[in-house]
């Protein structure tokens, strides 16, 4: 009974030790390669259970997931001549197992290999634009030039290139204040020319409505002294037809209202009782020849009586 037992477990043991050397499992995170005496023979991409010829065959593993490569950070040169150090991650995957296997063997050739790629790119790309914009505005431009360049260079590592993301890119530190100096007063300056020019329209503005106000105000005072003109001759017309209906009338109202304007002042005026200023306070009647009449004056005028 135990010598039966033995030899079962042995040949369980046996069985499973034939099962693993002719079967495989490709996990949903990875893809494989067989290779047979170091040929390759098919590639097993999705996840499941694959055979192999048990001692002469063999599974190589590799990664189907998004990898990321962190370099160290390198110093290029820009268009205008600064240095700018740039620090990046890379982001692929492997989309050809046997041509990465080939050319690059593993993940540590393939980081090895994809960082000069990127090097290179950023060399190329950063060294055609000026510092500033490559700081404020062109970065996602910039990047999205390297990764391109990059994956199609890539592809012949088995590798695609998914994106190059900056981390970080300034100035060595000797430089770095002298630089953002200079970039402060050029926008300085720049400002300067903009408040110039916007006080020169200002004052253009000014002027044009000073010469507008100047010709409207002397066209309504033209218009104004006009209208006083039109309505002094009104007056004087007004006052001559009332003169020519009841002369005598008329100048007893003048008459009157002198008496208002001598009396109102308080002065003392000595004159002689026959005096014809005072002929309507001795006799009001209305016996005066119309010839005799006070002359009519303009309304202008009245003021000065």
């Amino acid at each position: 009974m135990g010598r039966t037992l033995t030899v079962i477990i042995a040949l369980g043991a046996l069985l499973l030790i034939i099962f693993s050397q002719v079967t495989f499992v490709v996990a949903e995170t990875n893809q494989a390669i067989v290779l047979q005496l170091g040929e390759y023979r098919y590639t097993a991409r999705d996840p499941g259970l694959y055979f192999k010829l048990p001692f002469i065959q063999e599974a190589v593993y590799f990664d189907r997931r998004l990898l990321s490569s962190d370099a160290e950070p390198q110093e290029y040169l820009t268009l205008d001549k600064k240095r700018v150090i740039v620090d990046h991650v890379t982001r692929w995957r492997i989309i050809d197992p046997i041509k990465f296997f080939v050319s690059v063997q593993n993940e540590t050739g393939a980081r090895a290999r994809l960082d000069d790629v990127v090097f290179s790119e950023l060399r190329r790309t950063l060294a055609t634009y000026n510092f500033d914009v490559i700081i404020a505005s062109e970065r996602e431009n910039i990047m999205e030039l390297v990764t391109i360049a990059s994956s199609e260079r890539a592809l012949d590592f088995g590798i695609e290139v998914i994106d190059v993301r900056f981390k970080r890119a300034d100035l060595p530190e000797e430089v770095e204040e002298s630089v953002f100096n200079r970039m402060r007063a050029e926008r300085a300056r720049e400002a300067n020319r903009y408040r110039a020019e916007g006080e020169e329209q200002g004052a253009e503005i000014m002027a044009s409505a000073d010469r507008e106000r100047i010709v409207i105000v002397a066209e309504a005072e033209e218009q104004a002294a006009q209208i006083r003109g039109e309505g002094d001759a009104e007056a004087i017309a007004i006052y001559a037809d009332a003169l020519n209906q009841d002369p005598e009338f008329f100048a007893f109202r003048r008459r009157l209202e002198a008496y208002v304007k001598v009396l109102k002042q308080g002065d003392m005026i000595v004159l002689s009782p026959e005096s014809e200023f005072f002929r309507y306070l001795v006799d009001p009647s209305p016996q005066r020849d119309v010839g005799t009449a006070p002359p009519v004056l303009s309304p202008a005028l009245e003021g000065d009586e």
